[in-house]
């Protein structure tokens, strides 16, 4: 099945929904209600600020199976957010979390960026891995810059430098090499 990576549009909102809740509530057991998170309720309003920007991973035409989102924080950093994909197209062999978090740091090296962080929960230990693995490294919750947006549920968070343009080639050419 092809699988298409996408910039987020409207028609994509109930696809997204449906992805992101259950694997939160259900799959991981995160008490957490769309009302709680106002980000699913208008992405355009909440991601498509200064250079941030939501994206969608399509199975066949309009199958929503994964997203990723960065939000613009400021002074060139950005926030991963909402990287979700349904299980069947997780791991190496489909490859769509590594092909969402490309085309992020591709669309961060246009657009400047020199750091990216992220926050998730200790539920959450194959995307521990995940990060770890294509260049993210641990970081300790006072590192975080003042303006990233913590979530209540996040208990462990991460950073990428991507201090220039060869730094972000070096993680894509990472990112390809370990998919293969």
């Amino acid at each position: 099945m092809v699988i298409e990576i996408v910039p987020y549009a409207e028609r994509h909102r109930e696809g997204v929904i449906a992805l992101i809740l259950p694997i939160q509530q259900t799959e991981f057991g995160i008490p957490v209600k769309l009302g709680e998170q106002p980000d699913l309720l208008d992405i355009p309003a909440f991601y498509r600020k200064g250079n941030g920007n939501f994206w969608v991973a399509l199975a066949g035409a309009e199958a929503v199976v994964g997203t990723i989102g960065l939000l613009d924080i400021g002074n060139r950093e950005g926030a991963l957010r909402k990287m979700f994909v349904a299980a069947p197209f997780r791991g190496a062999a489909p490859g769509v979390g590594r092909r969402l978090l490309i085309t992020l740091l591709h669309w961060c090296g246009i657009h400047g960026f020199s750091n990216v962080y992220l926050g998730t929960t200790d539920k959450f230990i194959a995307a521990h891995r995940f990060y770890e693995k294509n260049g993210f490294g641990p970081i300790a919750k006072g590192e975080l810059p003042p303006a990233f947006p913590l979530m209540p549920v996040d208990t462990r968070f991460y950073r990428m430098v991507l201090a220039s343009a060869s730094a972000h080639g070096t993680a894509q050419r990472r990112a390809r090499e370990e998919a293969r």
